[in-house]
C-alpha cells in the first residue's frame, strides 16, 4: 500500500470564511474526509475510516482508467476568487499534482485552453467524490435502511 496516496481539495474564502471539502486516501489505508461550511453557522465535519486493499485498488483503477497521468495543468484556469481545486496523486513511480479554479460544469471545461485535459480532470474528480461520499455515507449511517 505504501506506493499510493491521493488528496483532493476544493474550496474558497468568502463571506462565510474558509469553506472547503477535502479528502485523502493514505498509504496505511485511512480515508480522511473534511467538509467545512460556515453557512448558517454550520460546523466542520471530519470523518476517518479504514479501507482495505480492495478499495484502494478500485481507486487506483479509477485513476488509471481516467488517463489523468497524461495531463498537464499549465493551460488550465488558475485559481481565482471563485475558488481553487487541488489534486495530488502518488502512484507507482509517479507523483503528480494539479491546481485549477473551481469547475462548476462541463461548460467551464469548454471555455478552457485545454478542454480535453480539464474534462478528464472534471470526470475523475466526480468519480472520486462519488466513491468517497458513498464510503463515508455507508460507514457512518446512523439509521440503516
Amino acid at each position: 500500500m505504501a506506493d499510493f496516496y491521493l488528496r483532493y481539495y476544493v474550496g474558497h474564502k468568502g463571506k462565510f470564511g474558509h469553506e472547503f471539502l477535502e479528502f485523502e486516501f493514505r498509504p496505511d489505508g485511512k480515508l480522511r474526509y473534511a467538509n467545512n461550511s460556515n453557512y448558517k453557522n454550520d460546523t466542520m465535519i471530519r470523518k476517518e475510516v479504514s479501507v482495505n486493499e480492495l478499495v484502494l485498488d478500485e481507486v487506483k483503477k479509477i485513476i488509471d482508467n481516467s488517463d489523468i497521468t497524461n495531463e498537464d495543468d499549465k493551460l488550465w484556469p488558475v485559481p481565482d476568487r471563485v475558488g481553487r481545486q487541488e489534486l495530488e496523486i502518488v502512484m507507482k513511480d509517479q507523483h503528480i499534482s494539479f491546481t485549477t479554479t473551481k469547475i462548476g460544469s462541463l461548460l467551464d471545461c469548454k471555455n478552457s485552453k485545454d478542454e480535453e485535459g480539464l474534462r478528464v480532470f472534471y470526470y475523475l474528480v466526480q468519480d472520486l467524490k462519488c466513491l468517497v461520499f458513498s464510503l463515508i455515507g455507508l460507514h457512518f449511517k446512523i439509521k440503516p435502511i
